[in-house]
């Protein structure tokens, strides 16, 4: 009797529980491919999704309605999970190395693990401003400062963020709308809080059609928001750092300087150093350079999507909603390549819906040129939006 022969068992590793793997992984419980292994090595066991995480800030969601839960979605798409920090690739041997030891073969690698905000380069930013990412860092930080102002809402708070993006912009509305709900339950001033917006360029949110950028201008500067356009922060320094107390001076190159209690980082992204160091090939910020297929342009068995990556024909700003479009064709391709089939190109729009938050359950609407003013109507349709992703992944506890 001829023996029946198993099939080699391929190993699929992804690296980071962002939006596209999330999608990915989701996709995999669905549609399982026989004979191939899956991996998920990731930092941490939540992700946040980007879309909700200014709501919760301003207080609207709860740490969970804006959190992806991996362990569930990793055992509905019958993927390992390791909760572990990726520190080196060897990719002539097809090895992922890990900060615990930990070492993890792969014959397909896919790398979706965002970006972090760079701050290296400015004296005294690593160890006294708080990055925005990791978000659960982030967070930790913010809840803190919640808590304090709860706590002392008759004390002088003021809080700078250097980096006048989406991102710097969103989190600065948030903050002070969550912060004067604060101070008007314990019936204070709602001067107690002075919030500085730092921006190295003219201009705000850079990335926007000049119609954005003018109504988020005049929505800041009608909410007190204090702007230093054309201010490119040089040194931060503490006066005064204790367990009660913080004071820290903001120094510019103009010669402007700023004193402020909490200092949040928003800048422009950057990648870790071990993807250049392992031989990928990278543009000038360290970034994955990728084709069309969402493959590494050096590394063909490598995929790459969401922050981290570049495509090559295709840039795009480093923004959430890219990394949800690109859920689909990533899992679509990473199928392909297991099973031997020519990939798929994958094309991102060039325009999109972008609705942003106000920090007061107001929303603005942006798709190209067209841009529609702040109303409560847009926050619930992006509340909507965002609520409708989420729920995809609810399911999979019940799984």
């Amino acid at each position: 009797m001829q023996q029946k022969l198993e099939p080699r068992v391929k190993d699929l590793v992804l690296i980071g529980g962002g939006h596209s793997h999330a999608i990915t992984l989701r996709m995999f419980g669905r549609k399982p491919l026989p004979g191939v292994r899956l991996t998920l090595i990731t930092a941490a066991k939540n992700t946040p999704y980007s879309g909700m995480l200014p709501g919760h800030i301003a207080g609207f969601y709860s740490h969970d309605e804006c959190h992806i839960d991996l362990r569930p979605l990793a055992n509905f798409a019958q993927a390992r999970l390791y909760i572990d920090t990726v520190v080196a690739l060897d990719l002539e041997n097809h090895k992922v190395l890990c900060a615990s030891g930990l070492v993890v073969d792969f014959d397909v690698l896919s790398i979706d693990i965002g970006s972090t905000p760079a701050s290296v380069s400015v004296s005294g930013a690593a160890e006294y401003a708080i990055a925005a990412k990791p978000v659960s860092q982030l967070l930790e930080h913010w809840y803190k400062l919640i808590e304090a102002v709860g706590k002392n809402p008759q004390e002088l708070i003021k809080i700078a963020i250097a980096g006048g993006g989406a991102g710097g912009v969103e989190l600065a509305l948030s903050m002070q709308s969550h912060l004067h709900r604060i101070l008007r339950q314990t019936q204070q001033p709602i001067q107690n809080l002075e919030v500085h917006l730092f921006q190295r360029g003219t201009e705000l949110m850079p990335n926007y059609h000049s119609s954005v950028r003018h109504q988020i201008q005049q929505i800041l500067t009608e909410r007190g928001i204090k702007l230093h356009l054309g201010q490119t922060v040089c040194k931060v320094a503490p006066i005064l750092y204790s367990e009660t107390k913080e004071i820290f001076e903001i120094k510019c190159e103009s010669g402007l300087i700023v004193e402020c209690n909490k200092i949040f980082w928003v800048t422009q992204a950057s990648a870790p150093e071990w993807l250049k160091n392992a031989g990928l090939g990278t543009d000038e910020q360290g970034f994955i350079l990728v084709e069309d297929t969402l493959q590494s342009q050096s590394h063909p068995q490598v995929f790459a999507t969401g922050d981290i990556a570049t495509m090559v024909n295709y840039p795009r700003p480093k923004a959430g909603v890219f990394a949800v479009r690109q859920g689909k064709p990533l899992f679509g391709n990473l199928q392909r390549i297991l099973l031997g089939k020519s990939l798929k190109p994958y094309r991102p729009q060039k325009h999109y819906l972008s609705l942003i938050g106000t920090g007061d359950e107001q929303a603005i609407a942006t798709r190209g040129i067209i841009t529609l003013p702040p109303h409560k109507l847009l926050w619930r349709y992006k509340d909507w939006i965002d609520r409708r992703f989420m729920e995809r992944f609810h399911f999979e506890k019940n799984e």
